[in-house]
């Protein structure tokens, strides 16, 4: 039997990385025949779309910070299902210069006489580091997580950080002392250095991008999955649109350039200023969004006859419930776009859909977000039915 070998030294300790040991050809043939196990006796399953380089496509990076056996401090990832830290010092999915920053944090910190916080003794001072970077823009953002506030020399921390790493464009900082796996906490963070924020642009639009905003990790692929989306939803320039779970108002943003107007529906009240935010920076005029529970707001718009022509949905892994799928179909819009990143939950949704609603489900396309991971990303089309 051929030994499987893979080109991360840490590959099978980390357990991220389920197919980075086989053809990446391989990987896109199996992610497509499970989909096709999930969906292939509603309707056609079409091949997965695939990377062209299927490597360094993640523009966020959260890195834990710890030490080794010899007290050295070390950043990486806990191991899938563990709370063990793993050293990583190049991960062949992250974007290129995250390494070298996270190499020149942990040498700031030998200098500076800082050590990784511990989260047993509640003691320390470096938890974590959040990197993003805007694929288009090559921006990137910095963000330094502390276990509490005694280290008084984080601006000049922040400049010593920028001269050894010049291409980051801001630094920020945030104090998380609580006993808890986020990486972020509730509180407010503080720029250090730079804007406080990065731009990237997403399909032709500008997007702000903070430490707490959502934004795709993976920016290439993001535009297949939504261009997809819209492509599924065939606007002619008529349609009046909802988008539910709208987070940051991407699809909202871009549907409303094809359409007569979107509505985005988000329960996060960040996330719809963030929305807001975006709208104003890309002049898109026939686009709103309102904070709300988005299957009061179907439920209320379909009381006051309000009709939608497009619903998108982008819920959480844990797809949508029945109270919102039972409050879509009182809205009965003619095409249901369900974005999933998880087509298990997805499929679930989708019966529920064509058992109480009017829909048939008439294509599914995945996508692949995370290449060299198990995670597979499914756009489904539903539509009204006539009889």
């Amino acid at each position: 039997m051929k030994e499987r070998t893979t080109d991360c030294p840490i590959a099978y300790k980390c357990g991220g990385c389920i197919y980075s040991d086989v053809p990446y050809e391989t990987e896109l043939r199996e992610k497509t025949d499970y989909v096709f196990s999930l969906f292939g006796d509603l309707c056609p399953v079409y091949r997965i779309k695939g990377m062209d380089d299927p490597y360094r496509y993640r523009d966020k990076v959260q890195a834990v910070f710890g030490t080794d056996r010899t007290r050295r401090t070390i950043s990486g990832l806990y191991i899938r299902g563990t709370h063990h830290l793993i050293e990583v010092r190049d991960c062949l999915l992250e974007f290129k210069e995250a390494s070298s920053i996270l190499l020149a944090v942990r040498r700031l910190m030998k200098s500076y006489g800082l050590h990784s916080y511990d989260e047993d003794e509640m003691r320390g001072d470096i938890r974590h580091v959040l990197l993003r970077k805007g694929h288009n823009s090559g921006e990137i953002l910095c963000t330094l997580i502390f276990g509490n506030d005694n280290f008084k020399r984080k601006k000049e921390f922040a400049n010593a950080l920028h001269a050894m790493c010049p291409e980051i464009n801001t630094v920020l900082f945030q104090i998380n002392g609580e006993k808890t796996s986020m990486v972020l906490s509730s509180g407010r963070i503080h720029t250090l250095y730079g804007k406080g924020y990065i731009e990237d642009t997403l399909s032709g639009l500008r997007f702000r991008i903070s430490a707490s905003s959502f934004y795709q990790i993976n920016s290439r692929q993001t535009e297949v999955l939504y261009d997809m989306a819209l492509l599924m939803a065939d606007l002619k320039g008529n349609e009046r649109v909802l988008d539910a779970y709208s987070g940051t108002g991407t699809i909202t943003l871009l549907a409303a350039r094809k359409a007569r107007s979107a509505v985005g529906v988000e329960l996060n009240e960040e996330a719809v200023r963030n929305a807001t935010e975006n709208m104003m920076l890309n002049n898109i005029g026939n686009a709103r969004f309102i904070q709300a529970d988005a299957s009061a707001y179907c439920k209320q718009m379909a009381k006051e006859k309000e009709k939608f022509d497009v619903a998108f949905l982008d819920p959480p892994r844990s797809g949508s419930d029945e109270r919102f799928l039972s409050s879509l179909i009182r809205l009965s819009p003619e095409k249901i776009v369900y974005i999933s990143c998880n087509p298990e939950t997805q499929r679930r949704d989708v019966d529920y859909l064509e058992k109480f609603g009017p829909y048939r489900t008439t294509a599914i396309q995945p996508v692949d977000m995370f290449p060299r991971t198990e995670h597979v990303e499914t756009v489904a089309l539903l539509e009204k039915t006539k009889d």
